[in-house]
């Protein structure tokens, strides 16, 4: 895996990152990690349907991106194994053949139809089990328009459409795990994420440096390193020195004396995996060497909380369990209530598919919540702490950091956050 060296900014974006490993590592999660998703979710066959300009979300995945006419990819086990098979334009045939992905690119001839090819082919089998992206809860998984459904099943007939199921399930199973190499690449991600916040918390003057000013630093910082935004770059990074604004942007507001700094940032990496990491400052008054009582307190309030969830990550655990390990060292400090999950799963997106590490509060709204964490899964979580200023805001500390969860517990990606960073 290329990762940065020690060359200058100046130099990064032309060096650092070298060609994607996405196209072997997408391979690689097709040919493992696919057919444990099917069995887990109980799914003997997989169709997805792919085309140009309105394509499914789940394309690039399977290696549908760059479908112009329609294309049916089929994902299915039997009694030899498990197996891919694509029904493609034949003008397209070719080049999504030399991907070397799957085991059988079968031309489809101008005038016929991939659909039809399909269906025949599944007519010819017995599977119980049809899988399609049509899901109320994960837009990932649901991908197949309105009319390609009401497509699919006339041509299925009203037998074999008894058979399909949504695939929210077996997409779920397959996109929360990540494979180590993929791990590995989000652990630079979330160095540099790091790394970065400290350097910018370095340019701020007292009563000159606004939080956008913070913000432009960081943006800099992805521009020289090539590298792009795990969320709406409108609100990445969030910087914020004053009372919560919650999912916002970061505003003209002069960082003065006394303030604590909130950065919430995030960067992609070969345009595909995400980092999701807060940094926390205290900007010292006059006299000051170290941040007072309380905002100390606050701060170690939210550390241990984020250490309290950390601890109660491994396989097995339900996302709902990790809020409540959080939330109950909240209560045992007096922290105001905070709405927001104590964490969620991060990889292709920041907020990715995968078990909602919330809900303790409002089970029914987080059905995630519910679902178990598996060697794999990838985190960023949060400990809060907040307090009510004197004008009725609020203010909240949120510790977040990023974690993979292993066999026997969980694996901070890089160091955390240990002390408030002091700004003077």
């Amino acid at each position: 895996m290329l990762f940065a060296s020690a060359c200058t900014p100046k130099n990064i974006e032309t060096v650092e990152w070298g060609e994607s490993p996405w196209p072997e590592i997408r391979k690689e999660r097709i040919s493992t990690l696919l057919p444990q998703a099917m069995d887990a979710a109980g799914v003997d066959l997989w169709l997805v349907i792919c085309r140009e300009n309105n394509n499914d979300p789940i394309a690039d995945h399977i290696g549908g991106e760059n479908a112009g006419g329609t294309a049916a990819f089929l994902f299915y086990k039997d009694e030899s194994g498990f197996h891919s098979r694509v029904y493609s334009p034949v003008g397209e045939a070719t080049a999504l053949d030399e991907l070397d992905i799957h085991v059988e690119v079968i031309p489809v001839e101008r005038g016929r139809s991939a659909i039809d090819e399909a269906v025949m082919f599944i007519r010819g089998n017995e599977f119980n089990t049809i899988a399609v992206n049509s899901s109320e809860n994960n837009a990932q998984a649901d991908g197949l328009s309105y009319t390609q459904r009401v497509e699919l099943e006339e041509k299925l007939g009203p037998d074999l459409s008894e058979n399909l199921i949504s695939s929210e399930e077996l997409i779920y199973e397959w996109l929360s795990i990540k494979l180590d190499k993929e791990v590995e690449i989000m652990t630079r991600a979330a160095e540099l994420t790091a790394e970065w916040e400290i350097e910018a918390y370095d340019m701020i003057i007292p009563g000159e440096t606004t939080d956008a000013e913070v913000a432009a630093f960081l943006k800099n910082k992805m521009e020289q390193y090539g590298v792009k935004d795990a969320w709406n770059p409108s609100q990445n990074p969030n910087v914020n020195s004053g009372p919560d604004r919650g999912h916002s942007h970061a505003t003209e507001k002069v960082i003065m004396p006394g303030d604590v700094i909130q950065t919430d940032f995030g960067i992609k990496l070969y345009d595909r995996w995400v980092s999701d990491i807060q940094r926390f400052a205290y900007v010292l008054k006059e006299g000051e060497s170290q941040a007072p009582d309380d905002i100390q307190f606050y701060w170690e309030s939210a550390k241990e909380g984020n250490r309290a969830a950390f601890n109660a990550m491994a396989p097995g655990v339900k996302g709902v369990e990790v809020d409540a390990a959080q939330r109950e060292l909240m209560e045992q400090n007096n922290s105001e209530y905070v709405m927001w999950s104590t964490g969620h799963p991060v990889g292709y997106v920041a907020h990715d598919t995968g078990p909602n590490l919330g809900g303790s509060q409002s089970p029914s709204i987080r059905p995630a919540a519910q679902k178990v964490l598996k060697p794999g899964m990838v985190f960023a979580f949060d400990g809060f702490h907040s307090w009510a200023l004197s004008d009725s805001t609020y203010k909240t500390i949120s510790v977040e950091e990023m974690a993979v969860i292993t066999e026997d517990g969980a694996r901070f990606l890089i160091e955390p956050q240990e002390e408030l960073i002091l700004v003077d």
